[in-house]
Formats: C-alpha cells, structure tokens, sequence
C-alpha cells in the first residue's frame, strides 16, 4: 500500500508549518543547526543595525528583512516535513477510540473491562464487529481483520493462531468469528501509541552522518566568519567602508545555509517516504544504513517465492500402499497449523477419503515443528492391544537421522524421489511410522513475478541477494538459479543466520535482512537494516529497526532504494550549496571591491550596478534558493540503479555545474529588478 505524499501547497501542511516556522525562532531550538544560528543572530544584529546605523537605513532594512526570510524559509521547510509525520499522527489518533475489552480470567469468566485495564499476558476474547483492544497474538482461533486504521489497505486479512500470521494490533476491527488473544504491551505501549509518537517527527534524533555533516558545516561557517572578520581592518586600510551589516549579509550569503536550511527536512523526508509506504522506520539511523547496504538476505518462502506451498502429490516407498502414506501424512498434519501443513491433510482427504477425524482425545499427542528438529508428527501410546506408534514428516536430512537412530533403513528409491522433487524446485517432506519410511510428500511453491528483475537491478546497485531457506540444497539451489538470486543458504537455523550475518558484517559489509518470526528476532537484531513483518511476532518487531505495516517481504527492496534516495539527495544538495558558495564569493567580492581597486574590473563579469545592489542580490538569492529547493529536498533526488562512481559524476555534473551557473545568472536578474526598482 502506497500513500499519495501531501502537495508543498495543501493548506493544510502549509498553513500549520508556516506558524511553526516562527516557533522555531527560538534560540534553543535554532542552536542545534550551527548555521542557521548563526544566519539568527546576523538577522538580529542587522536588526539593530537598523536603528544605530548613520545611514543607508533603508538598505539596511532590506538585508535584514531578507536575513530573517532566510532563518523562516529553513524553518519552514523543516516545518513542511514534520507537518506531514503529524498529519498522519493525527490521522492515527483519530483511530483511537474508548474500547471495552473481554478478559478471560484464570477461572474462565469472561469479564468486561476497559482497554486501558489490560495488561501483558492477559487473554482477551474478541467477537464479530468488535475492535481488539489491544496489540497481541491470537492463541486460538482464525478469523478476517480490516487493519485500513493502521495500513491503509481495505482488503480485510486473515489472521489466526499458529504460523506468522498471528500478530493483531489494537484498534483494527474483527470482521468475522472469534478470537482469543493473548496482550503482549501494557498501556501506552502499543504499537500505534509507537507509531504515533515517531511519525510526529519532532522527537527525531539526528543520525550519526547528519552530525558529522554538521560539524562539517559549522567549521565552513566558522572559517568565513574568520574571513569576514579580517575583512573589517582591510576595509579601512583599502578604503573600502565594510559596515557590520554589509559583513553580516556576506557571511551569510558564503557560508553553506542552502544545506545547513535543508538538512533536517531532507532527513525528515526520507522517513516520511518510508511511511508513504508503509514503512515504520524506529529511527533515522536506519534509513541511512538502508542506502548503504551492501548484501541483502531474503526469506525464500513469502518473499522470493509465492509462500503457501500446497502438497501435489504422495511418492510412496516401494511396499508401501498410497493409502497408508497419505493416512499417516494426514495424521502427522492435524495439528499444523501451517498452509503446508493444511494441504497435506486437504490433499489426503480428497484423494484417500478419509476424513472425520477426531483429535481431541486423549489417545493422540502431538508434537510441533521445531527449527532444531525440523519435524513434526504425533504419537499414539499403546492401547487396547496396539503397539505404540509415533509417526513423523519433516526435511529429507532430519528424517534420515531420525530413522537411523531408531535402527531403520532410509529407502535408497525414496532417496532418488527426494533428489528428484529438489531439483524440479519443490519441497520432499519424508514421512515415516516409527523407523519405517513411508514415502515422500511433494510440496511446490512459486517464484514470483518479476522478481528476477528486481534482483537484476540490485545487482546493478552493487548488492549482492542471498536467499535463506530450510530446504535442502538441491531445492535451495533450483529455486536461487530461478529467481536469479547470487548466493543462498540451506538449512538455515536460527543459528546460521545470525553467523552469516555477523560473517559478513566482520567483512565489512552492510546487512539488511527481514524476517517475523520469533526465530528471526536473533538476526534482526544484528542486521544493520532489520526490518520486520507487522504480522510477525511481538519479538521479530521489537529486535528490526523497521516494521512493514503491509507486510509485504519484497518491501525490503524499495526500502533499499530510499535509502540511496535519502543519502543521494543530502550528497547533490551538499554539492549544490558548495558550489553556490564559491560562486556567489566569486560573483560579489570583485563588485564590492572594484570602485577601490579598478584592476579587478575584468573579474567583476556579471557587471554588478553597486556593491550595495550586489551584496542585497546575494542575500535575496540566498533566501529564495533556499525556497526553491524545498519540493526537491521533500520529494528526494530521483534515484536510478547505477553504480556509486555514476552517481557521482552525474551529481558534479548536475549539481556540481548547476550550483555555479545559477548564482550567476540569479543574482544578476535580482540585480536589474532591485536596481530598476531604485531599492538600492
């Protein structure tokens, strides 16, 4: 789900954001960015100015008015950025309602409480047509939930105990039947109490690249202000009367406020794109090093491939009926809540008959799929004369371990089946009663469209893909080779994941990964971008730096490409402010000095009327700049899947080249207005 992004000029945003422009004035906040303080304080002290000075009161007044246009326009973009986050948030509050919550006691009473009693680990039963109350996980029960308060989306979605799909967050709405849930988040905790409190964006913290550009800033503003200073005494040693305004405005008009106005609604922005698309970023640290990641890991299952995989068919061992094969693979599936697990006894049912079923007594135990033994099954006690079985289906290595240890024989033909269903790019589950093998269960899942392209164009990026999965390597390597991915890994614990991502890491390179299972948590927690499922577990979205409100696993890619977006755009602006610097120094120095030293005529190029009418130009131009590029500095640089050393020629050459030309060609046009105007 995407968001349309509010226009520069909807009322709305605009209106508010002008209003905060002026309380952003204040000195407390405006020291945080070392430049436009210092544009401040130059704009109160021309202000004074503007009463002791002897003369050219009325020039002085202009730059002064100008100075303070230049703080208000970079305030105001800062505004802009922020009032869209606080759009949303009010959108988001405007969800939240008084909810009255079913909690189930220890003893099974059901009593009525309010939303706001709830605690962690309380149960809650939640009907048809009712809100949830609260965030948490259902723990029985399936039922459809419209989540458009939260994702935007109108489509209701299932969501049900077991599986990935478990995860509900307060204030949606149940569309049908009945769950329970268990609360995983005291009062004020939740995650749309989160999610509120970081879209506001007034609570942003500066990321670490932000502060070093900063302090790069602030000594460029420290070493002109150095230069402007000595310019006072060589006034009066040449002639040429420096007054503290005219400084003032140069030291403005030099030092890099194009960027210095620009860089906090450039970082605002970048999150706000990610939540356009639903995207959650817990900090701005974290769309950063999303621009910077070097290897991406993906989830087969769900990301690159369609996820859901149905069983096809039965392979049974030589000896053994169908029949009994699909009787024992449905048994061992009763109690799965997985997609795979459903097919397997749907399958079973419509080519076997066999139905009706009862697993509620207490003669069937089963026991669930875990990611160390990578199998299921159940188990009956000996009973009325029968021996003791315990039947079980999982991977073809873990099955093979399991029926040596129980002193049986892996079938060499089953072996050949398993070998054969991997390389067609599908899922052989091996079922076995006690130590005998059964057969094997052909699962299929697909590739999805497009995504060998994506990953084409992440190649083109310099990321390398790595696909995870708990297939074997023959599936494993027939599903990479088709979606075109450059490395995979088979038979992925939890374990391995969080040693490939740390290998990596150790090489120096950064890691994304997305995952939303409590399994996952360990590895989002190490990537450098984690982002997680909304469905996903209470733990999978406390340990990534991200949360998909769509839950959609290809989301990872587009949040990639708003990180270069967000760092590309903060590198062209840089370059432009940088560039109009040198250029404005370049285009008001030799007019400001030509009148005392007559050989510097041929540098004066642009044919400046007066010192005054230059230095009033530059200070215009600087304010107006600043304006002009606000659209640019919300909307991002656009960004195209080439390579660093492309990017970075294309931006000298852009914003390298365009950052000389345009002072020049500005300030000379506000040259003719202002002096055809008799304003200097």
């Amino acid at each position: 789900m995407t968001h349309k992004a509010p226009s520069l000029f909807d009322g709305k945003i605009a209106g508010p954001a002008i209003v905060d422009a002026f309380k952003k004035l204040d000195p407390r906040l405006m020291v945080r960015n070392p430049v436009m303080f210092v544009t401040l304080v130059g704009a109160m002290l021309t202000t004074v100015g503007i009463f002791t000075a002897p003369a050219d009161r009325g020039f002085i007044a202009q730059l002064a008015l100008w100075l303070w246009f230049t703080v208000l326009f970079a305030n105001f973009a800062e505004a802009v950025a922020e009032g869209r986050g606080k759009a949303q948030a009010k959108a988001l509050r405007g969800t939240r309602v008084k909810t009255v919550a079913r909690r189930v006691e220890a003893s099974g009473d059901v009593v009525e409480v309010s939303a706001n009693d709830l605690r962690k680990d309380d149960i809650v039963l939640v009907r048809v047509g009712e809100l949830i109350p609260a965030d948490g996980d259902v723990i029985e029960g399936a039922a459809t939930v419209d989540e458009s308060a939260i994702t935007g989306e109108s489509a209701p979605v299932i969501r049900e105990s077991g599986g990935d799909r478990s995860a509900v967050t307060g204030g949606t709405r149940v569309l049908s039947d009945e769950i329970r849930i268990r609360v995983s988040t005291n009062p004020g905790e939740g995650f749309l109490d989160r999610m509120i409190s970081l879209v506001e964006g007034a609570k942003r913290q500066k990321t670490p690249n932000e502060i070093a550009l900063t302090i790069l800033l602030s000594a460029l503003t420290l070493i002109f202000l150095l230069v402007c200073v000595t310019l006072k005494p060589f006034g009066s040693y040449s002639a040429t009367v420096f007054s503290v305004p005219v400084l003032i405005a140069l030291l403005v008009c030099l030092i890099p406020t194009t960027i210095g106005g620009l860089l906090s609604a450039i970082g605002i922005a970048g999150m706000d794109r990610l939540l356009q698309r639903n995207v959650l970023a817990m900090s701005g640290r974290a769309v950063e090093a999303a621009g910077d990641v070097d290897v991406l890991l993906l989830d087969k299952t769900g990301t690159i491939t369609l996820g859901n995989r149905q069983a096809t068919e039965f392979h049974p061992a030589p000896g053994i009926a169908p029949e009994r094969l699909g009787d024992a693979a449905q048994l061992a599936s009763l109690a799965d809540e997985t997609p795979e697990g459903r097919s397997i006894a749907v399958l079973a049912k419509q080519l076997f008959n066999l139905r009706g079923r009862d697993v509620a007594g207490p003669s069937m135990v089963f026991v669930p799929f875990t990611a160390q033994t990578r199998m299921s099954g159940v188990d009956f006690p000996a009973r009325d004369g029968q021996p003791a079985r315990s039947i079980r289906k999982g991977a073809a290595e873990a099955m093979r371990i399991h029926v040596d240890r129980l002193g049986g024989q892996f079938p060499t033909a089953v072996t050949g089946v398993v070998d054969g269903v991997s390389r067609s790019g599908g899922t052989p589950l091996v079922v076995a009663d006690g130590r005998e093998v059964l057969g094997v269960v052909h699962l299929k899942d697909v590739v999805k469209g497009g995504i060998k392209e994506r990953f084409a164009q992440l190649r083109k990026m310099g990321i390398r893909t790595v696909m995870i999965t708990g297939d074997n390597k023959l599936t494993a390597a027939a599903i990479a080779a088709e979606a075109g991915v450059d490395d995979f890994l088979a038979e992925a614990r939890p374990e391995d994941k969080l040693a490939l991502i740390r290998k990596e890491q150790e090489g120096g390179r950064m890691v994304a990964m997305i995952g939303d299972g409590t399994n996952d948590a360990p590895a989002l927690a190490q990537a450098d971008v984690g982002v997680a499922m909304n469905t996903g577990t209470q733990a999978a979205k406390e340990a990534g730096n991200m949360v998909d409100l769509d839950s959609n696993p290809t989301k990872l890619i587009e949040i990639i490409e708003i990180g270069k977006q967000l760092l590309i755009t903060r590198g062209s602006l840089t370059t432009f402010s940088i560039a109009n610097d040198v250029a404005k120094y370049f285009a008001i120095i030799p007019a400001m000095l030509v009148a005392t030293f007559p050989a510097i005529a041929p540098l004066n190029i642009m044919g400046l009327h007066s010192p005054n009418s230059a230095v009033l130009s530059a200070i215009i131009f600087n304010a107006l700049i600043i304006v002009a590029l606000i659209p640019l500095a919300l909307r991002g640089v656009k960004f195209q899947p080439i390579g660093a050393l492309a990017i970075l020629q294309r931006n000298l050459l852009l914003y390298g080249v365009g950052g000389v030309l345009i002072p020049f060609a500005g300030i000379k046009v506000i040259d003719v207005l202002i002096t055809s105007l008799n304003l200097v």
